[in-house]
C-alpha cells in the first residue's frame, strides 16, 4: 500500500506556468492559446475559417474593452495572427501583419526635465505663471494674478501648516515668473477662516479624524444645550 501511494505521489507532479509554453498574449488566456492552437490544425479550409471567426467572437468577449479603439474588429484578427506565432491561413478580412511589429519599441514619452524651483507648488503652478507672465497688463491679467495667489497660497498650507502672509505669497510669485510679473499693489486675498484644513492629495485619514472630532463636539453641545 505504502509503495503504491509514493507511485502515485512521485507521478504526481504541479504545472507551473512558468513552465510551459510563453503565451503571445497573455490577456487572452492560455484556452485561447490552445483554440488558436488546433485552429492550426484544421485541414479543411472552410471549417478552418469558420473557427477562426468563432475564436475572434470569444476574444471580443474576453477583451470588451477593445470596443473602444477604433477598428477594433481589425485589433483582433491582427492579435488571433500574433497569439499563433504568424503562422494562420485563414480567409480573413484584413491582411497579417508583419511580424516585425512584436519588436517594434513604443515611442519615449517626453519627460519634461527642467527642475521645479518650488516642490509644495508643482509643476502646474509654474505653467499658470508662464502663461500670466506673457498675458497683457490689465484687469483681467490683476484678476489672474489675484486667483493664482489664492490657490498657491492653499498649496503652500497642504505643505507647511503655519499660516502664510499674503506677501510671501506675492514674493514666490515673482520670483517663480523670473520677475516676469510684476504683483500690483493692492491685491488683497480672502482670510482664511480659523480651523481651515487643507488636504494633502490621496490623504483621506486627517479628514475623517477631523469630521469625527467635529461630530463629537457637536453632540456635546447639544447634550449641554438640552440640559
Amino acid at each position: 500500500m505504502n509503495q503504491m501511494e509514493n507511485k502515485d505521489i512521485d507521478t504526481c507532479k504541479l504545472l507551473y506556468n512558468t513552465e510551459r509554453v510563453r503565451l503571445y498574449i497573455p490577456e487572452y488566456g492560455r484556452n485561447v492559446q490552445k483554440m488558436v492552437n488546433y485552429l492550426k490544425t484544421i485541414e479543411d479550409r472552410e471549417k478552418r475559417n469558420e473557427q477562426a471567426r468563432a475564436i475572434i467572437k470569444v476574444m471580443e468577449i474576453l477583451n470588451p474593452s477593445v470596443h473602444l479603439e477604433e477598428d477594433f474588429e481589425h485589433k483582433l484578427w491582427d492579435h488571433l495572427y500574433i497569439i499563433s506565432g504568424f503562422d494562420l491561413d485563414v480567409d480573413a478580412p484584413y491582411p497579417m501583419p508583419e511580424p516585425e511589429i512584436m519588436h517594434q519599441k513604443p515611442e519615449p514619452v517626453p519627460m519634461n526635465s527642467k527642475p521645479l524651483k518650488a516642490v509644495h507648488y508643482g509643476r502646474n503652478i509654474e505653467n499658470i505663471i508662464d502663461l500670466i507672465a506673457g498675458k497683457e497688463d490689465g484687469e483681467m491679467k490683476i484678476a489672474m494674478i489675484r486667483q493664482l495667489a489664492i490657490y498657491m497660497r492653499q498649496q503652500y498650507l497642504i505643505w507647511n501648516k503655519d499660516s502664510v502672509s499674503d506677501e510671501t505669497i506675492f514674493q514666490d510669485i515673482e520670483k517663480l515668473s523670473d520677475y516676469r510679473i510684476k504683483v500690483p499693489e493692492g491685491i488683497q486675498l480672502n482670510k482664511v477662516e480659523s480651523g481651515s484644513y487643507f488636504q494633502r492629495p490621496g490623504n483621506h485619514q486627517g479628514k475623517g479624524k477631523q469630521q469625527n472630532q467635529r461630530f463629537k463636539n457637536n453632540n456635546r453641545n447639544r447634550k449641554q444645550h438640552n440640559k
